[in-house]
């Protein structure tokens, strides 16, 4: 794979409702991750940095030809963490809970090209921006887009839905974990975001757009995508990272099929 030269930015805010920062987030190039804690202080802080962690570890030895097998032992070490940790605290205390989302953006080798390898568990999203457009690559795990998906509701709908914070997977869930994968070959992703629900719940798709098309360096536009979070209420702590690929040259070829199967076969069922 040859080398990728990437520009990226970050920022993080507590909000300004919570008294504590359950989200955490890892920028170590070319690994990306986005974790947003369940369960309170002590809980979803600590969930949420445990897998911070493991993605940090996966970095310090990264294959980029392994990259598939290396993000699924890193969720897999996550999980087992986050759920001796809530066995441990329930032991003393019945109904404690841990948990975290998870967002990850990692580049891959595949045969030699450079791509992205993008994956999520819970209501944290990734985006992208392709062609001066933002589209949502990642597919919320939630009960309101089970009813989206179903016909049941409408999208508009499922934005103040009453249990649109109900998530149905997450890290530290004790019936397992089972993120999706994603294949991206680099031309078809202009810029890209991985957020907390304090981003997304907060702001608009439109308004997340304009400001990834207006504001060219990743620094100050995840800065000011947690700004607007804020600024509209912070009712949640809003976490954003902002990934470019310098000297990006666009590519059409890409087929999702073909490459979900590949991946699929070389993650072989291990989640």
């Amino acid at each position: 794979m040859r080398n990728v030269d990437l520009h990226h930015g970050a920022a993080s805010d507590v909000g300004l409702v919570r008294k504590v920062n359950e989200d955490s987030f890892l920028v170590a190039p070319p690994v990306f991750v986005v974790a947003d804690g369940m369960g309170g202080h002590s809980g979803g802080d600590v969930a949420s940095q445990m897998v911070v962690e493991e993605f940090a570890r996966l970095a310090h030895s990264y294959d980029p030809t392994r990259g598939a097998e290396q993000v699924a032992d890193a969720f897999a070490r996550a999980q087992t963490r986050i759920v001796e940790f809530g066995n441990a605290h329930r032991a003393v205390q019945p109904g404690w809970h841990a948990g975290t989302t998870a967002v990850v953006a990692v580049l891959v080798d595949d045969n030699g090209v450079a791509k992205w390898l993008l994956a999520n568990l819970g209501d944290s999203r990734i985006y992208r921006i392709t062609e001066g457009r933002l589209d949502q690559v990642s597919v919320d795990h939630s009960v309101v887009q089970e009813l989206v998906d179903a016909g049941h509701i409408t999208p508009e709908e499922a934005a103040v839905h009453p249990e649109r914070h109900v998530i149905t997977r997450a890290l530290g869930s004790p019936g397992g974990i089972h993120p999706d994968f994603f294949l991206l070959p680099l031309g078809s992703v202009e810029r890209l975001l991985l957020c907390s629900d304090g981003i997304s719940g907060m702001i608009e798709d439109k308004e997340i757009e304009d400001i990834l098309e207006t504001v060219a360096d990743p620094r100050d536009a995840a800065d000011k995508l947690v700004r607007a979070a804020i600024a509209a209420g912070g009712r949640d702590n809003a976490t954003a990272i902002v990934v470019d690929v310098v000297g990006l040259v666009k590519d059409d070829t890409y087929d999702s099929q073909r490459q979900l199967e590949s991946l699929e076969s070389k993650l072989g069922g291990r989640l």
